[in-house]
């Protein structure tokens, strides 16, 4: 059977759309420096203001661009309600890994998930929007396989945090991938399910002594009320980049920021790693050389065309 690639609308859309993709990959490879600045704060409470201020901001940003009329009106589309309901599930659930992985000393283990993702995100283009493969990306997903089988059999156990991040994310990209309105409004309603039950366990927390007010970290509190504007920004860019560039050139780029985090894990907060875990990375690594080797050739027909 033959495969069909999702094409690219005009190659401004393609320029626009890699740009995007590159700036919301910078932005969270340094995230890391900012959860850390929020320590000792617990992770879930991180995680509850994060939810909720990123409604806030996102809806802010909203109104700026567009009427109430045009931001509510694309929720009454058949299916819409369900499918931002598990967006913002998939989105939810894989910010709290994240958060929890950032501030206990997982940034390595981090990492490893990201490098996954951009092959499980090739792999969803293939199943899902019948990209078309070829025996490079082949080669980077049977090697990505290897070293997380490496992983299992040395550690005992599956690497969570590692495959939490890569499936949810892969899994949202694909939701993303095939939406139509505008990423801002999206961002709307896949969190204002969550962020209403985020109020409520922040005023229930804080209520009882129990939250971030009680820890007398004023600064760090302050900061808190950034967390919403900072997820934003690189969320929005990577929402308009997936509607431009095909999911192979969103996987392709997606190795810029865990390695960021991965030299900030190592050199700037010390975390151990281990000969597993080296290997891990070099087995990943030459898979996604020759991901990037096939992606390269791809996409220079594409634009040659």
């Amino acid at each position: 059977m033959e495969k069909k690639s999702i094409g690219i609308n005009n190659s401004n859309d393609y320029r626009t759309g890699l740009i995007c993709v590159l700036a919301c990959q910078l932005i969270w490879g340094f995230l890391p420096a900012y959860w850390q600045a929020l320590v000792p704060i617990p992770s879930w409470i991180i995680i509850l203001y994060r939810m909720t201020t990123m409604f806030v901001y996102s809806y802010i940003a909203a109104r700026l661009m567009y009427k109430k009329e045009e931001i509510w009106e694309p929720l009454k589309e058949k299916g819409a309600l369900r499918r931002y309901l598990i967006a913002g599930l998939l989105l939810t659930a894989n910010w709290s890994i994240y958060i929890w992985a950032m501030t206990t000393g997982h940034m390595i283990q981090s990492s490893i998930g990201y490098y996954i993702e951009p092959i499980v995100i090739c792999l969803f283009g293939v199943i899902i929007f019948k990209e078309k493969f070829t025996k490079y990306n082949v080669t980077a997903m049977a090697l990505a396989a290897i070293a997380l089988i490496v992983m299992l059999i040395h550690y005992r156990q599956l690497p969570g945090v590692a495959l939490g991040l890569a499936l949810t994310w892969a899994t949202y990209s694909a939701i993303k991938k095939s939406s139509k309105n505008p990423p801002i409004i999206e961002l709307v309603y896949e969190t204002m399910f969550y962020a209403v039950f985020a109020v409520i366990g922040i005023f229930v927390i804080e209520a009882r002594g129990m939250g971030a007010l009680s820890l007398g970290v004023p600064g760090k509190y302050a900061l808190m009320f950034l967390s919403g504007l900072v997820t934003l920004i690189p969320i929005a860019l990577f929402g308009s980049a997936a509607k431009k560039v095909s999911l192979f050139i969103i996987g392709l780029t997606q190795y810029i920021s865990p390695s960021i985090t991965l030299i900030l894990g190592i050199f700037v907060y010390k975390e151990p790693i281990d000969t597993v875990q080296v290997l891990s990375f070099a087995v990943i690594w030459i898979g996604l050389i020759f991901f990037s080797y096939g992606e390269y050739k791809s996409n220079k027909e594409l634009l040659e065309s």
